[in-house]
């Protein structure tokens, strides 16, 4: 028999106590409206545990009475899949698991719940004079669980990895109640399938992530950040390959942004001022980090070399931390200035290094056949792939009607580049709903039917942020 939401909301009270479930849709807002406001199903409720036991009495509950779970984090997710999908779904959100539970200095790690802010995390490693290198424009919300059910990646990629590299083991309620103890703080254990990461990157479908044990990596004395000037990406691929070459695993980021970037955040008042050396078509924003015992100026000695060769024209460093965060603002700031300009078509992209002045040429060229006056904005990791190749509407146009006209073909005509040139149609934002129906048309058949087995074998009753990631699932 399929429960009423009253029936949900009482039950869910039982077992959590009544402040612990929101159950009526004026108090749900905060956990339906996903950042880019693309979908608006409402939930049955918002169950709030506040311990892993907790969490397990939900699931085994859930499981019984064929109720669809939907894991949540700080709902910084940009495909959907932290937001109801059919309108009769519970909402699980992590918040209330927020400790720390432990910080092993020699072993490299910490080990954190699911609920801790990504920002809080960085602030107990620095504690202990150590970093927690996975960065976001929206670390200040993002919590741990939902990071590691994405696999994000961050501007720091280049150094440190993504999330599921920079995690050790995971604790997870599986789909019948029970807990996977997996908190392994081991360098070495070849002891069978590696189910941390069949979790980490799984959108909550396999399990409800409720900690993990995460590297920490020693705290660098001092970061050496520069904007460079550049001609375009052309010129930026032969930049990246001379700095990893003179400096190696100590260059952290190499992230590239056009000029348009620029315009629009002194436009909008996003920056107080100007953070490049002057006007140029692109922008690459490059940061070293070093070490303890180490002489600065390896960053400056290679943009001078840079120079000679030719390719870039102009360059500022930051002189203090105020210059430093005023140009990762700029970069940090590019998606969100977007949205004073109306209507945007992005995508979250990757193809392999040597392939990104392609993407870009091309890309840019196949939209603005398809919608003349179309704004290109492509930014981001040059130095892992991944590039937010994002167009804004025509200037005075309608949002609208751009939406209904190019989001389609805009869409179409950029993943068939990406595909071509051997990348990803998605990077690090993942599948949820958003790409759900695209991840059928691209993937290899035979890796469907693998996610597929694992997914049935894992939650044969396909309670678990049903409807995400794989279009038919139990």
């Amino acid at each position: 028999m399929t429960l009423t939401a009253a029936a949900i909301a009482a039950h869910l009270s039982a077992l959590l106590g009544a402040d612990a479930v929101i159950g009526t849709p004026e108090q749900m807002g905060n956990y339906l409206n996903e950042p880019r406001k693309r979908f608006h199903t409402g939930a049955t409720a918002v169950a709030l545990p506040s311990s892993v036991s907790q969490v397990q009495a939900i699931v085994r509950w859930a499981n019984e009475n064929g109720v669809g779970l939907i894991p949540q984090g700080g709902n910084t997710g940009l495909v959907g899949a932290q937001v109801p999908l059919r309108g009769d779904e519970v909402i699980v959100s992590l918040t209330r698991l927020d400790r720390i539970r432990a910080i092993d200095t020699s072993a490299g790690t910490m080990t954190a719940e699911a609920g801790v802010i990504l920002e809080n995390a960085h602030t107990a490693a620095e504690a202990e004079n150590t970093i927690f290198p996975l960065w976001l424009a929206s670390q200040g919300s993002a919590r741990i669980g939902g990071l590691l059910s994405s696999n994000a990646g961050g501007v720091n990629v280049l150094a440190y990895g993504n999330a599921r590299e920079l995690t050790m083991g995971v604790e997870a309620v599986l789909a019948d109640g029970r807990l996977y103890q997996g908190l392994n703080a081991l360098k070495k254990d070849n002891t069978g399938y590696d189910l941390r990461d069949l979790l980490v990157g799984a959108e909550g479908t396999l399990g409800i992530i409720t900690a993990a044990t995460l590297k920490i990596f020693p705290k660098p004395e001092d970061y050496e950040t520069t904007i460079v000037n550049i001609a375009g990406p052309e010129a930026a691929l032969p930049l990246f390959e001379l700095l990893r070459a003179r400096i190696g695993g100590r260059l952290n980021a190499f992230e590239i942004i056009p000029h348009i970037g620029l315009e629009l955040q002194l436009k909008h008042g996003f920056l107080d001022r100007d953070p490049t050396a002057g006007p140029s078509p692109w922008y690459a924003l490059i940061e070293v980090s070093r070490m303890a015992g180490t002489a600065p100026g390896a960053l400056q000695a290679a943009i001078e070399v840079a120079f000679e060769q030719g390719l870039i024209d102009n360059a500022v460093f930051a002189e203090a931390l105020a210059d430093r965060t005023r140009m990762w603002a700029f970069r940090e700031q590019m998606s969100e200035v977007q949205s004073k300009e109306g209507a945007s078509i992005k995508h979250d992209v990757s193809v392999p290094i040597a392939a990104v002045p392609q993407l870009i040429a091309q890309g840019i060229a196949a939209a603005e056949r398809v919608c003349p006056g179309i704004r290109p904005v492509p930014f981001g990791h040059m130095g892992d792939g991944n590039i937010h190749f994002n167009f804004s509407q025509p200037a005075g146009a309608d949002a609208r009607t751009f939406m209904a006209d190019y989001d389609e073909t805009v869409h179409d005509a950029i993943y068939d580049i990406v595909l071509r040139l051997g990348g990803s149609v998605s990077a690090e934002h993942g599948i949820g709903q958003l790409k759900r129906e695209l991840l059928v048309q691209v993937k290899d058949p035979v890796a469907l039917d693998m996610m597929r087995a694992i997914k049935t074998a894992l939650d044969p009753k396909g309670i678990l942020n049903p409807g995400k990631m794989l279009r038919t699932c139990p």
